[in-house]
């Protein structure tokens, strides 16, 4: 009896160990900043999002040409539209299977529906842009507005935050790492100064950028927004001493690899679970996804929130 008492103890040593190791540092932020508790759940709306179809963008208006984004891998411009409103747009190529900007849609929306907070973004498939050599049409995608309700501030870390520890921090990692998230780099990150809210929270810890997921995971060049992919691709490997190991091969392996506890991906899954099939086929919807491609994916995300659910199970 004393042979098998003894591992046991061991084993809940180091979870223990692990988890004063991970504890959060005092609290300079309320847990709202990063996380609110979603009461109202199963009433949100995942084809407007939290910021409604008022702010949304008119597909049939002609937008001004007023930049163009000179980094990253997906192009993008800046337009303004005839309300003066500031757009930062994330476009895709005609036909492309990998663009970004639907998935940062989607994925936006279901964050923002479970208490995480977004900017207002939208997706349009096409827009009409008048520059200074002549008024096209141009391919649209990922539409993210300026709004003066919140003002940028640079950056966070995702390893040195007032939240670190906590289980929304966590099971933000666990949500991003389900939907096979490979760009989790702290210039994705951004801090917000909100002023619509102040007497709740003045700002928001905000992971944007998200399009870089629904896909495969590697450490170079992983190829997001193919259900073929998102298929095959494993979510997670095995559960052991009380740690999940996730298949996820991105190169930020020290934000999760032996990090995140079985109590982190249940939290994660239990959350997304409450999310209706309707919800998430608008969640979809909103991204310019049709029915069938949607469901491709939604069946896959159905599967990872039941792994998260029963770490180390294997489903019958």
């Amino acid at each position: 009896m004393r042979r098998l008492v003894v591992p046991a103890l061991v084993a809940i040593a180091c979870i223990a160990a692990r988890r004063l190791v991970t504890a959060a540092p005092p609290h300079r932020e309320p847990i709202a900043a990063l996380w609110e508790e979603p009461a109202d759940l199963s009433t949100r709306n995942l084809f407007d999002g939290p910021w409604g179809s008022r702010r949304a963008p008119d597909p049939q208006a002609t937008f001004t040409l007023t930049g163009v984004k000179s980094h990253g891998i997906n192009p993008g411009i800046v337009v303004n539209d005839p309300a003066g409103r500031e757009w930062h747009i994330k476009q895709h190529a005609h036909n492309d299977a990998g663009a970004e900007g639907p998935v940062e849609v989607v994925v936006s929306r279901v964050l923002s529906a479970v208490g995480y907070h977004q900017p207002p973004v939208y997706y349009v498939e096409s827009l009409r842009v008048a520059a200074p050599d002549g008024t096209r049409m141009v391919p649209g995608g990922r539409f993210r507005l300026r709004d003066d309700v919140l003002t940028e501030h640079g950056s966070w870390s995702w390893q040195d935050n007032p939240f670190v520890g906590t289980q929304p921090h966590r099971g933000l990692l666990a949500i991003l790492l389900l939907f096979n998230s490979t760009d989790l780099k702290d210039a994705n990150n951004t801090l917000y100064q909100v002023s619509r809210n102040a007497a709740r929270t003045p700002r928001w810890y905000v992971v944007r950028d998200l399009g870089a997921a629904l896909g495969e995971t590697a450490r170079f060049a992983p190829r997001g927004n193919d259900a073929e992919l998102f298929e095959r691709s494993p979510f997670i490997l095995a559960f052991k001493n009380g740690v999940v190991e996730f298949a996820n091969r991105s190169g930020y392996q020290s934000l999760f690899q032996e990090q995140l506890t079985a109590d982190d991906t249940i939290w994660a899954g239990r959350l997304l679970a409450r999310l209706s099939p309707r919800q998430w086929q608008d969640a979809f919807r909103a991204g310019g996804y049709t029915p069938e491609a949607a469901e491709r994916f939604i069946k896959k995300i159905r599967s990872n929130i039941w792994s998260a659910q029963h770490p180390g199970a294997e489903r019958r």
